[in-house]
């Protein structure tokens, strides 16, 4: 029993690590807006499944170009990559 409760608290660990990203807070007006921001990171080669702000992030849940899933977070200013999990 104790080795079953220490594997589901691993695969809940696991699965929040990528929970939330650690974004530079700047003003909404200087953010990008969400519909230049979802093209700009399609022509990076991302496939989006989801789309949504995260705190102060823009999340994407999809694929990257070789076809791996990809939860990426973004800078809403310049969508430079703040945090990223690829599947293998």
């Amino acid at each position: 029993m104790l080795k079953l409760i220490a594997a589901v608290s691993a695969t809940l660990i696991a699965g929040s690590a990528l929970a939330s990203a650690d974004c530079t807070k700047h003003p909404k007006a200087e953010w990008m807006p969400e519909a230049q921001a979802q093209a700009k990171i399609t022509e990076m080669g991302y496939k989006i499944k989801k789309f949504k702000v995260s705190g102060e992030c823009y999340e994407i849940y999809g694929w990257n170009k070789e076809g791996k899933k990809a939860e990426v977070y973004f800078d809403t200013k310049d969508l430079s990559i703040v945090k990223s999990e690829i599947g293998k």
